[in-house]
């Protein structure tokens, strides 16, 4: 095939993959939301559109489907160009997502969440979706604070503590934003924001509170250590981590 993307596919390649055994379905859930003054509001959505990809690729017969590019940012409201959904609605999303690719034939479906405000929501929806459809496989990565201990390692490695690697739009994701999109990202505009621990009480004031209660530049992290070839390095090895824990909670 020439793509497994399914937005750049027609309907009758779609149903010839699914007959040939491309019975799984990869589906990033990402956000429009503010990323500083450095990084663009489809920071989120891009980088989960892209992991999903390459997730869905490694774990082999699978198709990747439209990335649904807007989540849960109450908290970023505060910051001009956020666009957010409530709880009800993108429960509702996730499960016309669930109720459509099921009719299909797809057999296993995997959502894996790229912005924090979504992990929890993702889970709920997971579980709703289990006992709707018993037939089918439906699963995903929801432990955020997994991943974010997952991505600092990577950046450990370069020599960035977990304070400038961040949370949000630190040294992490502004290195695989300026992989994908480095005309989007403004160098002259890297500045470091909050740079205190990240844990679960500080994510849960930032989820009651909004971002202003750590950070008046939207950022979690310093940016300033970026580059775009570490950002190629994080892409491809989260990739290999979450379709590992695909395929390690997978049936059969």
């Amino acid at each position: 095939m020439k793509t497994i993307r399914m937005e750049e596919m027609t309907w009758s390649d779609i149903k010839a993959a699914i007959e040939s055994g491309y019975v799984t379905v990869v589906v990033g859930v990402g956000s429009t939301e503010q990323h500083g003054p450095h990084l663009p509001t489809m920071t989120d959505a891009r980088i989960g559109d892209d992991v999903a990809e390459r997730v869905a690729r490694k774990i082999g017969n699978a198709l990747h489907a439209r990335t649904i590019d807007v989540g849960m940012s109450g908290h970023h409201l505060a910051f001009a160009g956020t666009i957010s959904f409530k709880a009800e609605t993108l429960m509702m999303i996730l499960r016309d997502y669930v109720d459509s690719l099921a009719r299909h034939g797809f057999r296993r479906i995997v959502f894996l969440p790229s912005h924090g405000g979504n992990f929890s929501t993702v889970q709920t929806a997971i579980e709703e979706a289990r006992e709707a459809h018993p037939e089918i496989q439906v699963t995903g990565y929801t432990d955020l604070m997994g991943m974010t201990a997952f991505l600092n390692q990577l950046s450990a490695e370069y020599g960035v503590t977990p304070e400038e690697s961040g949370a949000h739009a630190g040294e992490n994701e502004t290195s695989m934003m300026m992989s994908l999109e480095p005309n989007l990202v403004a160098a002259h505009s890297f500045a470091p924001g909050y740079l205190g621990p990240t844990g679960e009480a500080e994510v849960e004031l930032i989820f009651e509170k909004g971002m202003p209660a750590l950070t008046v530049n939207g950022v979690l992290g310093d940016p300033r250590k970026a580059s775009a070839p570490k950002g190629e390095v994080y892409l491809e090895r989260l990739a290999d981590f979450l379709a590992a824990d695909v395929q390690a909670h997978s049936k059969g």
